[in-house]
């Protein structure tokens, strides 16, 4: 299930909508995003294509007008793969392959894609293997040329339908065989933790590519794998850490992102144990992201999902050397100043009044701040420590020396 990543370029459209979910602006963050994707999975995006319209094509997501417009450009230009911004329906993919004729892809598909890519240990690999299989199950009758057999007519009626069948029985045994490795390898990760006895636990967790594993890199001495694309690490990684003389163990867990495929939340819900089972939570930002607030709002939904949301948690605005407001003219009386105009001063006081007092404001990049950081860790991690070690608390003065 799990191929090796290519080292081409693939010539790749993206295709998206407007409607009354998404406006313009959101619509160009979303393709921005998918664009982003579609180069950390190893395409090349030649064009985007967008259209307004209220509810998706059943049919074809989009309308026939604009499939034609994409139809031209994919046999103008030799594009091999047409990405979705949404998720298409085994139907719909199916009808679009047939107009196309080259691979359809939609935000699950790539998403898995990448992640099938960055999956380096057997339990990761495990993970997005059931992952795509329940992706692909009820697809299967598109992604094989013998199933077309299927269609029936003189010669061809029968042995199709058994083929698919026999596809689909396989696929459930398949996935019916990944979930008991996975309740097997869980069940050794669950005794993995319980033997790490009763130290504080910290977890840093964000929107993908925000800097968790730069940050981790940086307070552990560790070395995680980190690089400016999406989804760079996928294994959580757990390390402990000593401020000023008080250990804790610290976990860098997979980055969020919206519109993140069922599937994969089902899979990774035992990697987002390490969140679950936190004291602490370091909810890593990356300021400098145009609509870092709404990446905060998808995490806190995911948050929210596996229970973790009441959970003592610090916001950490990472990426504070890269923050760049947009300009404001103050003597153009038509233009409204919004948050995008704000310094990050402005930002600091907003959120600092939003969290009562619990945000940071960091560069883990060149270390900017990162003493104020340490500290307010080593605050929080004490208060927890001597709360469950209360005879501990003189081991541990109140602040940094």
């Amino acid at each position: 299930m799990i191929e090796a990543k290519s080292l081409t370029l693939e010539k790749t459209v993206i295709v998206g909508i407007i409607n009354s979910q998404q406006d313009a602006v959101q619509s160009k963050e979303y393709l921005d995003e998918l664009a982003f994707l579609t180069h950390t999975a190893g395409g090349q995006v030649l064009q985007r294509f967008v259209q307004k319209m209220q509810i998706p094509n059943p049919k074809t997501f989009i309308g026939s007008g604009k499939m034609a417009e994409v139809e031209n450009y994919v046999s103008e230009n030799e594009v091999t793969t047409v990405v979705f911004d949404d998720e298409l329906t085994p139907a719909q993919q199916g009808n679009i392959e047939k107009i196309l004729r080259c691979k359809i892809l939609d935000r699950t598909g790539l998403i898995l894609d990448i992640f099938a890519q960055r999956a380096q240990t057997s339990y990761a690999r495990t993970q997005v293997e059931l992952a795509q299989y329940e992706y692909l199950l009820p697809r299967l009758k598109g992604l094989w040329t013998h199933l077309e057999r299927q269609r029936g007519g003189i010669g061809m009626r029968g042995p199709g339908e058994t083929e698919i069948e026999t596809d689909r029985r396989i696929g459930r045994e398949k996935i019916s065989l990944l979930k008991k490795k996975l309740i097997t390898i869980d069940k050794q990760m669950a005794t993995q933790r319980g033997n790490r006895g009763a130290l504080v636990r910290v977890a840093l967790v964000g929107y993908t590519n925000v800097g968790k594993s730069s940050l981790m890199n940086v307070i552990a001495k560790s070395k995680v794998f980190a690089e400016n694309k999406l989804f760079a690490t996928l294994d959580t990684t757990v390390r402990k850490v000593v401020i000023g003389n008080l250990p804790f163990l610290l976990s860098d867990t997979v980055g969020f992102i919206r519109k993140l495929p069922t599937q994969l939340v089902e899979s990774f819900k035992s990697t987002l144990d390490e969140v679950q089972e936190a004291d602490l939570l370091l909810h890593v930002v990356d300021i400098s992201h145009p609509n870092f607030e709404e990446h905060i709002e998808s995490v806190n939904q995911i948050l929210g999902e596996i229970q973790s949301l009441d959970k003592p948690t610090l916001m950490v605005f990472n990426k504070i050397d890269a923050y760049q407001p947009e300009p404001w003219d103050e003597t153009d009386l038509m233009a409204e100043r919004t948050s995008k105009h704000y310094s990050l001063e402005e930002w600091q006081s907003t959120w600092m009044h939003r969290v009562n007092d619990r945000a940071l404001f960091i560069s883990a990049l060149n270390k900017e701040n990162l003493q104020a950081f340490r500290e307010r860790v080593y605050a929080e991690t004490r208060k927890i420590h001597i709360t469950r070690f209360p005879y501990n608390h003189f081991l541990y003065p109140e602040g940094l020396d």
